[in-house]
């Protein structure tokens, strides 16, 4: 902290030290500078915004397809997939997908929906309630 100097003094500070004089607040009255090496101020920001990427989580959106009639064995196996998916964090889309004349027994798709939702229960919440679109009945499940 040197306090208020001026631009020349300044420039002749930065260069005894052998470093650069760097405006950090233009707006200001008066502008605020810095004494550092400027290059290596780069490299360390560099250095710790890819630190910070490499700690994001990205969450992906897994999607396990069903149909109305699906077995118990394989709800069972499907079961076991979206519990993988969210303990690694994971959301999951939920998708029954009805063909032909089962679009009119929804309740068979609702009831598969509601075993899930049971199975789960204070694991993880439910964000999106399912829904009827189309010929898919889609419910979206994410951590808690």
């Amino acid at each position: 902290m040197l306090g208020v100097v001026s631009r020349a003094d300044a420039l002749n500070i930065a260069r005894d030290a052998g470093v650069d004089l760097v405006e950090v607040a233009p707006d200001s009255s008066p502008p605020v500078c810095k004494v550092l090496d400027y290059g290596k101020y780069r490299y360390q920001e560099q250095k710790r915004l890819a630190a910070a990427r490499k700690k994001q989580k990205i969450i992906e959106v897994k999607e396990i397809k069903m149909r109305p009639v699906t077995d118990e064995n394989d709800f069972q196996v499907k079961l076991r997939a979206i519990h993988r998916f969210i303990d690694e964090g994971n959301k999951v889309k939920v998708l029954i997908r009805f063909r032909g004349r089962e679009v009119s027994h929804q309740q068979l798709g609702r009831k598969l929906m509601d075993r899930i939702k049971e199975d789960f229960g204070e694991d993880c919440k439910i964000e999106q309630e399912p829904r009827f679109e189309g010929y898919h009945m889609i419910m979206m499940v994410a951590p808690k």
